[in-house]
């Protein structure tokens, strides 16, 4: 797990080795189980040609695509990303989001490259 403070928004980065979409749910919903009172559960993975990402709520094109692209940018397969972010009350903006989410995920999966 990598943590990333953010102008007070907490965002807490997973990764998960797959094998197969089945995996993900399951993740999904213990992460959950975990954090009942993140604001998002964004996510991202690829496996072999399957790519798919989720913004989970904040402004489209912010949060899942900027996770895919640091999967993407480090060739890394079969592997899932999950961000949790905690609102700390500042509003981040766009580019705040998009930097602070792949920010975030890119020091979560440099541990797999």
């Amino acid at each position: 797990m990598t943590e990333l403070i953010e102008k007070k928004s907490r965002f807490l980065s997973y990764a998960f080795r797959i094998e197969n979409e089945a995996e993900i749910e399951s993740i999904l919903d213990s992460l959950a189980k975990e954090h009942k009172r993140s604001r998002h559960f964004v996510y991202a993975y690829k496996i072999g040609d399957k790519e798919k990402c989720d913004d989970n709520g904040e402004p489209s094109g912010t949060a899942g695509l900027p996770t895919l692209e640091a999967i993407r940018r480090r060739n890394l397969d079969n592997i899932l990303v999950v961000t949790i972010r905690y609102y700390g009350g500042i509003l981040l903006g766009k580019g705040g989001l998009i930097r602070a989410y792949g920010k975030s995920a890119g020091r979560e999966l440099d541990k797999y490259v």
